[in-house]
């Protein structure tokens, strides 16, 4: 059957405005990280770029910043909220000041093991903490590993927690770190990341606390030659969104931004055990002495304190409880 011309103008005109209508969707996503090129966070990022490019048929691509080429965590933190930066992975420590729940999951001596911080992560608790965020103009997407935390210093063996005493310690932008810093008796000095080096070198600070692969990238293994497996947290990264990008996509976009970014958590958690255990061999290569607490008790005791400050709401204090029996 023949169409009329008004018809077949028609059909044009509602074609071009589908076509036009998806081209504006398109758009490219600026993906902010503090870590290099190469680090596990950022290599996990590159894969869920492929898969959104991919998925949405190229119309949607990831641009990533990484080496804080946006800035510090803190500051990208601020950025994403009001939607200059659209994907941000950031350690949840810095979070805590305005998400009551990421202070949950950087509370001191919390979880048993790194297989238990999994469980907890990829089950109904994990699911319910990154729901929280969108009150606060993030998008919680996917949690990614940061391994356990431990000190080191340049100025002698932490053996016991007296062995803490006045050392200044770096610790992460956050109050809750502070707080537990100065419970362990030491002088914690909150600094930016990229600022840790020179405080070493210039003897601003004495030491920090963080993970294997940090500590070796980083080359603090070369300042700072005593370590002390405190394990003091197991704090996860996590990939948030802002909320105003977000608002932006389609459901079925949502979807595809949902499902690579945890898939890109499956691949960062396995490039991540490879860097941990090579990190660990450089650093005992290197000289630096490892101290393995015989008893870790007096450091749980000292934080101990601290836990209603930051878990005081009784929703709070029942995630807390579940995570700990979380088996």
């Amino acid at each position: 059957m023949t169409r009329s011309p008004l018809v077949r103008a028609m059909a044009a005109a509602a074609a071009l405005f589908v076509l036009g209508a998806t081209a504006v969707s398109a758009r490219e996503f600026r993906v902010a990280d503090t870590q290099t090129a190469d680090y596990p966070t950022v290599v996990a990022l590159e894969r869920m770029g492929q898969l959104v490019r991919e998925r949405s048929q190229g119309r949607h691509t990831l641009r990533i910043f990484h080496s804080r080429q946006l800035g510090e965590e803190k500051e990208t933190i601020e950025q994403t909220r009001i939607g200059a930066i659209d994907l941000n992975r950031t350690n949840v420590a810095p979070l805590t000041s305005f998400i009551p729940e990421a202070n949950i999951l950087a509370l001191p001596f919390l979880f048993r093991s790194v297989d238990h911080l999994h469980r907890v992560l990829d089950g109904p608790i994990g699911e319910e903490i990154l729901a929280r965020f969108e009150a606060h103009g993030l998008i919680g997407l996917a949690f990614y590993d940061s391994g356990a935390r431990s000190i080191y210093n340049s100025v002698r063996p932490v053996k016991t927690i007296a062995d803490l005493k006045g050392l200044r310690i770096r610790v992460q932008q956050s109050d809750m770190m502070v707080d537990m810093m100065r419970a362990l008796g030491a002088d914690p000095i909150a600094l930016p990341y990229g600022q840790v080096n020179v405080g070493l070198t210039t003897g601003l600070i004495q030491g920090a606390e963080n993970n294997w692969p940090s500590y070796v990238t980083t080359e603090h293994s070369r300042a700072a030659r005593f370590l002390t497996l405190t394990e003091h947290t197991m704090s996860p990264e996590v990939l948030v969104m802002s909320k105003r990008a977000w608002e932006g996509l389609s459901d079925e976009d949502k979807r595809i931004f949902r499902e690579a970014a945890r898939e890109s958590s499956r691949l960062m958690r396995e490039q991540w055990k490879k860097l941990e255990e090579q990190s660990r061999d450089e650093a005992t290569r290197q000289g630096v002495q490892i101290t393995t607490l015989t008893d870790r008790a007096p450091f749980e005791q000292a934080v101990a304190p601290l836990l209603p400050r930051y878990v005081g709401a009784p929703a709070l204090a029942g995630l807390v409880e579940q995570i700990r029996q979380a088996q």
